[in-house]
């Protein structure tokens, strides 16, 4: 080693000193930095769908407050957020699929803390059953009509006292996470934002195109008997 020059180990970070340039950090290398775009490309895109579907959420709580003159509206909003959640629940499996297939990235990023671990399983199931059974309700038999909507109504108020503490689980990595594609400042700090803003506008897109299709059948269904929700 030549005179002037020192070589610091501090764990994983490799710190070069030299007389003219000062501290240099290795940290960023090419093999730690494609390990960061794994983990916070994936955790970009699932924040980024989680803010999209929390505003869309607060839009689709008020139409409960007056559900049998907003059916309409209920029922267009709710089919425009199948595609985004479905696009969460995706990402969300992506994550969770490749920790415990062991890949480096996500094992160093390590899980999340173990209520939200066991709580998601049970938002998943909960979502599935107010959606699949809301949409039911447009497509199947009239005699199946009470029966699914029971399940829908008591789904739903399950299904909201288990999503509001996981919003409040994952607030923190929200409001840090979802702007930062959007940024001009920290969009290009991880590779991909332009792909996952085109993600999310599609599963928008494609909610929006289900929800003109579907629509017309609020018509027939309410022609067919007593609103049920009043």
């Amino acid at each position: 080693m030549k005179a002037g020059r020192r070589v610091l180990v501090r764990r994983n970070s490799l710190v070069r000193i030299t007389p003219h340039h000062g501290p240099v950090s290795l940290d960023a290398s090419p093999t730690r930095r494609a390990r960061t775009d794994q983990t916070e490309g994936n955790a970009r895109l699932t924040t980024s769908v989680a803010a999209v579907i929390f505003v869309l959420l607060a839009a689709e709580g008020v139409t409960i407050l007056q559900i049998g003159r907003l059916l309409t509206p209920h029922v267009f909003i709710g089919m425009l957020l199948v595609p985004p959640i479905l696009l969460k629940m995706g990402s969300t499996f992506w994550k969770f699929a490749r920790y415990y297939l062991r890949v480096p990235a996500y094992r160093q990023e390590g899980p999340p803390v173990w209520p939200l671990r066991l709580l998601g399983p049970v938002v998943v199931v909960l979502t599935l059953t107010v959606f699949i059974s809301g949409i039911a309700l447009l497509f199947g038999p009239f005699s199946w009509r009470s029966s699914l909507l029971f399940v829908h109504k008591a789904s739903f108020v399950v299904w909201l006292g288990v999503m509001g503490l996981h919003v409040l689980g994952h607030l923190a990595d929200t409001a840090s996470l979802a702007p930062r594609d959007w940024l001009r400042r920290t969009r290009r700090q991880v590779e991909g934002a332009g792909a996952r803003q085109w993600t999310i506008a599609s599963s928008v897109a494609i909610g929006l195109v289900l929800a003109v299709a579907v629509v017309p059948q609020v018509g027939p269904w309410l022609a067919a008997g007593p609103l049920g929700f009043r």
